[in-house]
């Protein structure tokens, strides 16, 4: 198996550094190794988050370059919209269809862009996903991290029952029920 490159994009406080994590140890359970590297920009107050994941046989760096990723998972539109350069010809980028307002438009210096993902969809592969929809379902928004790392795991070679055992032991145990059915939920949606 060549390398898989992946970047999880979003907003702090979006969960991605616990969904980076979970992919992270669930690529390590299924014996491959791993780099990981989180880029933080004003994190705790909503900034941009850029985590990038790579595995395979023999990983010597976690940076991965423009056109190199295999896989975007965004947790926000305009963050997908941002990373796009990084998608190779032939990659996947899943979009959770939350809108969260930088700055600039929250101040009224810019807007908000129009129309992201039907963008997104004429130049790449996407899948859209109301995680917040699915989140709440499973019984908690917070969730949503992990309805996004359910969708993109069911495309990914590592077994079911790996991803449940990886979310086993990384969350914390009174939110692993939780947890479960919210990756289910994304795990299911497409089947």
């Amino acid at each position: 198996m060549g390398l898989k490159n992946i970047m999880i994009v979003g907003v702090g406080g979006q969960g991605t550094l616990l969904a980076s994590r979970i992919l992270g140890n669930a690529v390590i359970n299924a014996g491959f190794d791993v780099k990981v590297s989180e880029v933080h920009g004003m994190s705790q107050r909503g900034g941009s988050v850029v985590t990038y994941v790579k595995y395979g046989e023999e990983v010597h760096s976690p940076i991965i370059d423009k056109g190199s990723a295999d896989i975007i998972l965004a947790f926000e539109e305009l963050e997908a919209y941002r990373a796009l350069p990084y998608l190779k010809k032939g990659g996947r980028m899943i979009v959770n269809t939350q809108q969260i307002n930088p700055m600039p438009v929250i101040i009224g210096a810019a807007e908000y862009p129009d129309n992201i993902c039907e963008k997104l969809q004429r130049v790449c592969d996407i899948t859209t996903v109301d995680a917040a929809a699915l989140a709440k379902e499973a019984g908690s928004i917070k969730a949503v991290n992990v309805v996004l790392i359910g969708v993109m795991a069911a495309s990914t070679d590592i077994p079911y029952e790996e991803w449940i055992e990886t979310i086993r032991s990384t969350v914390p145990p009174k939110f692993v029920e939780l947890n479960i059915r919210a990756f289910d939920l994304g795990y299911n949606l497409n089947k």
